[in-house]
């Protein structure tokens, strides 16, 4: 095929299966696959138990072996002759819906070319044009009666949003493919991830104005609502603040806060509606001993994203700079824990993050609890893999980018030789009516995702050429 065929070939695949992607996109968003109790063959859930059996059961449809393994990962193929194999790894899971919907978020909808729903974009869309990019190859071995070089290895995991715990357990007991990309991020390729760091700020037995503090829907999104009950206050006390309701009940007053949401790894231009409170308490002098000094860290926390404020900032010149968010707050029997997560740059590490915001919390009365951690991860540009997406990318979008490294946490930084090559792009301007990934309103362009089929196509085709 030569490589006008081949783009042409692509290019006729994305609109003749065009109305059948939309379909099976629908088919898992419509599932709520947030993370949930453990059950039986469901670790993290039934809902995303469903949402991979769904995806399987898709990948079959379109002719594809495909099973479920260790109850964590999809897996669906194509044989190659070669005994190696380029895998696409996709997440079927989801964060939760969280508030400001126009419409239901696990009832997917198209609006003016748009489609959306949780997940659409992040990740279960990406993961439907991985399966039929492997359509692809296997309609075309049918045509030729010669099997693709590589394998393509389509892998659906369940907990990419709630800590990939389904790699490890996944790994323990498969091969991972020689060289894989991760569709969940942005294009053109992403060649590099900042370290991954959680933690929690736990407060001591707090006995002041908080009678209770409640907030967010997960530790990597800020928090676009929250709400706090004062004791001994009423409302005609409380003066006005933006974004601040006050309620009278039972208990005093309800502070309703809103903010605006976003992804942890991006948090210019978000407000953090947990922040508004502490703000609000702090500011009005409502706080009281312990209560104030725990309330002054958090405010440390919120106001700076860059961690300045709590002696962790960092910058490598290599990634952007150190960012830090809280995420959710919660509060049970006077005791109040902060969520954080902190992406990191190369010239940190978390041992040094550790340290510094263990003796941070000490400062203030507080203790720190330690979370989950992943060092940063770079592969060198020029790499032949690297250099085969960057030039699929730019072939069939008619561009001359280059790679970058980011800030988000893909599965890439839990395979060997990975790199996140999603569907997103920094120049994309969307209407009004639809929202970003982990917030309200999730979408993104029919017409974008049947391009970006087109390039994972021609990028398999390409990497089916390098001795992996």
């Amino acid at each position: 095929m030569t490589r006008e065929e081949l783009l042409q070939a692509a290019a006729e695949f994305a609109a003749q299966n065009e109305r059948s992607i939309v379909r099976d996109i629908k088919r898992l968003v419509d599932i709520k696959s947030v993370r949930g109790e453990a059950a039986p063959g469901a670790p993290f859930g039934t809902g995303p138990r469903r949402a991979l059996d769904e995806g399987i059961a898709i990948a079959r449809e379109l002719d594809l072996t495909a099973t479920v393994e260790d109850d964590v990962m999809g897996v669906a193929e194509v044989a190659g002759t070669s005994g190696k194999a380029v895998g696409i790894i996709a997440h079927v899971d989801v964060v939760p819906e969280g508030n400001g919907w126009d419409s239901d978020p696990f009832g997917m909808i198209e609006k003016e070319g748009y489609l959306i729903g949780r997940g659409v974009a992040d990740d279960k869309g990406p993961a439907v044009l991985g399966l039929y990019a492997a359509k692809f190859f296997a309609q075309q071995a049918a045509k030729t009666g010669t099997a693709p070089r590589h394998t393509v290895r389509v892998l659906l995991g369940s907990d990419e949003e709630s800590g990939m715990g389904d790699v490890p357990c996944y790994l323990a007991n498969h091969a991972a493919p020689d060289f894989t990309f991760s569709p969940d991020g942005s294009f053109p390729v992403c060649n590099g991830e900042k370290g991954l760091y959680g933690a929690s700020f736990v407060s001591p037995v707090l006995n002041g104005v908080l009678h209770h503090i409640e907030g967010g829907v997960a530790h990597n999104v800020v928090p676009d609502r929250a709400f706090a009950v004062l004791k001994g206050l009423c409302a005609a006390q409380l003066p006005a603040a933006e974004g601040l309701t006050f309620t009278d009940c039972a208990e005093g007053v309800r502070v309703d806060a809103t903010g605006k949401g976003g992804h942890a790894s991006l948090p210019e231009g978000t407000i953090n509606a947990i922040g508004r409170i502490c703000d609000y308490l702090l500011n009005h002098d409502l706080a009281k001993s312990e209560e104030k000094a725990y309330l002054e860290l958090l405010h440390d926390l919120f106001a700076a994203p860059d961690g300045s404020l709590l002696g962790i900032a960092s910058d490598d010149g290599l990634f952007t700079p150190l960012t830090i968010i809280g995420g959710t707050i919660s509060m049970a029997d006077g005791v109040i824990t902060q969520t954080m997560d902190c992406r990191f740059p190369t010239s940190t590490n978390i041992e040094t993050l550790n340290t510094t915001l263990h003796a941070k919390a000490a400062a203030h009365g507080a203790t720190l609890v330690e979370g989950s951690c992943d060092a940063p991860f770079y592969i060198e540009p020029d790499s032949a893999p690297i250099q085969a997406l960057l030039c699929a990318y730019n072939e069939v979008t008619a561009q001359q980018e280059k790679p970058f490294v980011m800030g988000g946490g893909t599965y890439a930084r839990h395979m060997p030789n990975a790199v996140s090559f999603g569907i997103e792009e920094e120049k994309e301007v969307f209407p009004d009516f639809i929202g970003p990934i982990h917030g309200a309103n999730e979408g993104f362009s029919l017409a974008r995702l049947m391009r970006a089929l087109q390039i994972y196509i021609v990028a398999l085709w390409d990497l089916m050429e390098i001795d992996l």
